[in-house]
């Protein structure tokens, strides 16, 4: 509960002091909000809200910097709001991933998925990889999905709100240091 508050209250603050974004966002044709559908809580698919980075099939130069500092993830503000998701838990993935999971490892569908989790901080570069791969569906599926489901399943008996604020943090620096950016 104490969660769900801070979440809401949290993503109310950010996006009020985004409104000059917000109002960049309706003005400039060139940035779209991209709807797809992911899965949430229990299991139930939700639709996640993106800006737009790609064009024909691939990621334009505006849509690299979005992507580099995530700023492109900024409308999920409006799915923490609605209450389909949170700042920290596992990010959302497309269907025939959480949604087929069976046994103990459901246990991960009883978290909101989150902007951000240690899984995402660690595979912040996960397009990359995929790239260098021979078939990157077999690697993602073989490796990087287990590895993150069971960073996240390790996520459920730690959570609190203690430690997503720690989790905030570490994104947080990933995205300033990493990038060089000064606050």
């Amino acid at each position: 509960m104490i969660k769900s508050i801070f979440d809401f209250l949290f993503a109310t603050v950010i996006i009020f002091c985004l409104i000059p974004f917000w109002i960049i966002m309706i003005i400039v044709p060139t940035f779209t909000i991209f709807k797809q559908t992911r899965i949430g809580q229990f299991g139930k698919p939700f639709t996640i809200y993106k800006i737009r980075t790609m064009h024909s099939g691939k990621v334009t130069s505006v849509g690299k910097f979005l992507r580099k500092f995530k700023i492109d993830e900024l409308p999920q503000l409006f799915n923490i709001i609605k209450g389909d998701m949170s700042f920290v838990g596992p990010r959302p993935d497309i269907p025939g991933y959480y949604d087929k999971l069976e046994g103990s490892d459901r246990q991960v569908l009883k978290l909101k998925p989150g902007l951000t989790s240690l899984a995402a901080i660690k595979y912040v570069n996960e397009e990359a990889l995929l790239k260098r791969q021979k078939d990157a569906k077999q690697y993602n599926d073989d490796v990087i999905f287990p590895d993150k489901l069971q960073m996240n399943l390790d996520y459920c008996s730690k959570k609190s709100l203690t430690y997503d604020l720690y989790i905030v943090g570490l994104t947080l620096k990933g995205i300033f240091v990493k990038n060089k950016i000064s606050i």
